[in-house]
């Protein structure tokens, strides 16, 4: 997400930061007795994942799974049964909605600043080290990055880099490559050869460096301990070159879980290692406010922790997992209005492509080709199962469209038809906020009739969980900032 930084001047920070002092919620104590340090330390954030992402995607697994259930079933995800959970509160010097650039900044280094910054300070003259490179320089650990998203985004920028402006998409891909850590997998690099495509190629500098620069999944499959250094694009890029949802992959893709399995083979060695493993599109699904990619993308993400957890049983007196979310996006909520105490979550089923490959495999078409809205709704029916309305069809509960959401759905045609540049009204951006207009009312109410519902299209303040399972997990308990995530981590691992 795209956030401009709002001018806090050095009076209201103090007050801020003065107020945050006062707060009945302290920060958690770390034990004062001697931890055995974590041999191999895993660190999966899910973007944008709070409560709401991980207990919608608990629900609906449970519904589409135990269909013939007298009662609601929910199925946990591979960490909801870890040993300890925990909470952090995610506020920056910034807001109480804080941005992915700030709360990764606070996990990474344990300190607070701005939205948009990453690891420097408010005065943005001071520069924080990372616990990954605490660990690289003074364990010689081996360190892994993943995400999917962009390897230069905000979230996995918080573990190698130090920018005044997460937007510094260059500097921070330089900074990347000049961290020396053992293996990064994604998306694609944000501006490879500058703002003005006229500096040297980041791909082609990485491979200067040392690094194996793999762009093919058969490439990424071939790789062992024995390559070296190594980074990993995926093959198919989607929207901003990040990889593809994970309901919008292809048979034999590589998905998360897959990048994290062939990084324990790329990492694995006698002195330990540390691997950051974020789920970045659950964030981008909940801005778009589309609760259906959201539950994949989190499902994906509990796939990828599931081969960290087979990798705990074999080194279960070495190993510490910590699943946890930088923030929470698109104030997603269970319970809609007009489906009064019962929820439909099976009614998610019929979406079976992202908004993002809607916009791009479809909606470009409808703009090109002057689609009538007949036309549209066919497509519609048969990617979202929303029907037409009928005389004397039944929609409390069902995907049949009601007179008043096919209006909704028809003034949405229309206005994504227009392609106005205009500025979008008040009520416009409600409806809509700043994405296609007919694709996010689809979303909208097929969450609606399924009982979902969200409040923005931006980032909440809500607490996060976190779930600990291994060596120190008990650490992680109670209800603490994120920046003791840093603490805890530094404390046990013995870093300066």
């Amino acid at each position: 997400m795209k956030k401009s930084l709002k001018k806090i001047t050095a009076l209201s920070l103090a007050g801020m930061m003065a107020t945050a002092c006062l707060t009945p919620v302290m920060a958690a104590e770390t034990t004062t007795e001697e931890t055995t340090a974590p041999k191999y330390i895993f660190l999966f954030i899910g973007d944008g994942m709070s409560y709401p992402q991980v207990q919608s995607t608990s629900y609906y697994l449970g519904e589409i799974n135990n269909e013939d259930s007298e009662f609601p079933v929910g199925e946990a995800l591979s960490f909801m049964n870890f040993e300890v959970a925990g909470s952090a509160q995610t506020f920056d010097s910034t807001s109480f909605c804080p941005d992915s650039a700030s709360t990764a900044t606070s996990i990474s280094t344990g300190n607070k600043t701005y939205s948009g910054t990453i690891n420097m300070d408010t005065t943005m003259t001071v520069a924080y080290e990372t616990i990954s490179e605490k660990l690289k320089s003074q364990k010689d650990y081996k360190i892994g990055v993943i995400t999917s998203v962009n390897l230069n985004h905000a979230t996995p920028a918080a573990f190698y880099a130090h920018q005044a402006s997460r937007s510094s998409y260059y500097e921070i891909g330089l900074e990347l490559i000049e961290s020396g850590f053992d293996y990064f997998a994604g998306g694609g690099l944000l501006k490879p050869t500058g703002s003005n495509k006229d500096q040297a190629n980041l791909y082609d500098l990485a491979a200067e460096a040392g690094y194996n620069v793999v762009m093919t999944q058969e490439e990424a499959e071939a790789l062992t301990a024995e390559s070296g250094k190594s980074i990993v694009i995926g093959e198919r890029l989607a929207d901003s070159d990040s990889l593809p949802y994970d309901m919008d992959l292809e048979e034999g893709e590589w998905n998360l879980a897959a990048y994290v399995e062939k990084g324990i083979e790329l990492l694995d060695n006698e002195n330990g290692f540390f691997m950051m493993c974020e789920g970045g599109k659950i964030d981008w699904a909940c801005h778009a406010n589309d609760a259906k990619s959201s539950i994949t993308d989190t499902k994906a993400l509990s796939d990828a922790v599931e081969v960290a957890v087979d990798f705990y049983n074999e080194h279960p007196d070495e190993t510490l997992i910590l699943v946890t979310g930088d923030h929470e996006t698109g104030g997603l909520t269970i319970g809609y209005a007009g489906t009064n105490y019962d929820t439909f979550l099976s009614n998610l089923t019929n979406q079976t492509v992202s908004y993002a490959k809607f916009d791009s495999d479809y909606v470009a078409g409808y703009k090109e080709n002057n689609t009538s809205f007949e036309d549209v709704m066919t497509d519609v029916t048969a990617l979202f199962g929303l029907t037409a309305p009928a005389e004397g069809a039944e929609t409390y509960g069902t995907v049949a469209l009601t007179e008043y959401e096919y209006g909704l759905l028809q003034a949405a045609y229309e206005k994504t038809m227009s392609d106005s540049e205009e500025e979008l009204t008040q009520a416009e951006y409600v409806l809509y906020g700043s994405y296609e207009p007919l694709t996010v009312t689809i979303t909208h109410i097929l969450n609606n009739k399924s009982g979902i519902d969200f409040t923005s299209y931006s980032h909440t303040g809500l607490p996060v969980p976190v779930f600990a399972q291994g060596v120190n997990a008990e650490e992680f308990a109670g209800y603490y900032d994120n920046t003791d995530i840093f603490n805890k981590l530094a404390a046990m691992t013995g870093v300066e």
